[in-house]
């Protein structure tokens, strides 16, 4: 079987972990690289052997690119994602899909006309505690689910803000902790609790300066199953606090920290407790590991080469997005939010008042 072809989109911290990810896989080639700024993607092209552009549409008339992997600033993506997959390439989007309904679904829609298979990286999803959860949530061990909560307590310096002028904005970043770390854990949570019915919350920006988004935001949540949750998300919590999802059931409960499954405790008599070390977990910069990215683009690769649909497809990965949306029209509009929204159309409002700065 003929390996899968590899074009990289971006220039940015997260092309090395994209482009590891997919080195490490037998049966998946890089092929390419572009981005901006191009003396980064002639250095990431010489690091991984591979060609590199300056020039999108260019890269896009190679015959021998089979996915276009996208990961540049988060407003970018679906404008990016349409032009590859009118191009006839297949898409991967780092997470978010975009930062609107309109957009998210723009790129569904043009994938799915194109004929290409669109998939958006959760990579989190793909860690053996959550796996390990996921199934014992499915097996029905923990009982009828009650609560699931989420917890981001991260840290980002002014100086990680003010490291790029798309940073904290609304056109391009898309929000703050929620839209840009804490959605990862908020897949997470809907991943294993279930859909989403409704949302109260509250947004503001206390611990940074020249932010459009928030930097701290907390909300309630219904799930459809009649299950109730919390997110909360922050970072100032210096120097990176432990970041957890909990699980409650009518017969047990259990724990994730930092990926890790800590604690699974059942009626039954079952009880598990990790042995992980989470002296350091706080997370105080973005740096990651790509362990997670390759087992994503291994089943990515599987996935095309079998001529199956990814499972974090363009619908999955736009789940998340509509909850963060949800949370941030329930806080701009002090309001309870039901489930499906419509539009982003309130963005438009929030932006033109200011949002969260002022801590409303």
């Amino acid at each position: 079987m003929s390996k899968v072809k590899f074009a990289i989109v971006g220039s940015g911290s997260i092309v090395p972990i994209h482009a590891q990810a997919i080195s490490s896989i037998h049966d998946a080639d890089l092929v390419a690289i572009y981005g901006r700024s191009v003396g980064r993607v002639k250095e990431f092209a010489a690091q991984y052997n591979c060609d590199w552009y300056d020039n999108y549409e260019e890269m896009l008339k190679r015959t021998d690119i089979d996915v276009v992997s996208i990961c540049t600033p988060n407003g970018t993506h679906a404008d990016l994602g349409i032009a590859a997959a009118i191009a006839g390439k297949h898409v991967v989007i780092e997470k978010p899909i975009d930062v609107t309904l309109e957009k998210a679904d723009a790129l569904i829609e043009t994938c799915q006309k194109q004929g290409v298979k669109l998939g958006v990286i959760f990579q989190r999803r793909y860690c053996d505690g959550v796996m390990a959860l996921k199934k014992l949530v499915e097996e029905g061990k923990l009982g009828k689910l009650l609560f699931g909560g989420c917890y981001i307590k991260l840290y980002r310096s002014q100086e990680y803000y003010d490291s790029g002028t798309w940073r904290g904005t609304w056109e391009i970043d898309g929000g703050g902790i929620l839209m840009n770390q804490g959605i990862h854990y908020i897949d997470m949570l809907q991943f294993l609790v279930g859909p989403v019915a409704e949302v109260t919350g509250y947004c503001g920006t206390f611990g940074h300066t020249g932010l459009e988004v928030e930097d701290t935001a907390s909300a309630a949540v219904k799930f459809q199953s009649g299950a109730l949750g919390v997110i909360e998300g922050t970072t100032c919590a210096y120097p990176g606090l432990v970041s957890r999802v909990d699980v409650y059931g009518t017969e047990g409960s259990a724990v994730i920290e930092n990926d890790v499954l800590t604690s699974v405790q059942l009626k039954s008599g079952y009880e598990y407790k990790a042995n992980s070390n989470l002296e350091n977990a706080g997370v105080s910069s973005p740096d990651i590991s790509f362990e997670d990215h390759r087992r994503q683009f291994q089943e990515i690769v599987t996935a095309f080469q079998n001529d199956r649909e990814y499972s974090i497809n363009g619908l999955e990965g736009r789940k998340s997005l509509e909850i963060i949306l949800a949370i941030y029209k329930a806080a701009f509009n002090n309001d309870k939010v039901v489930l499906p929204l419509t539009d982003s159309l309130f963005l438009e409002q929030l932006k033109r008042t200011g949002g969260f700065n002022s801590g409303s």
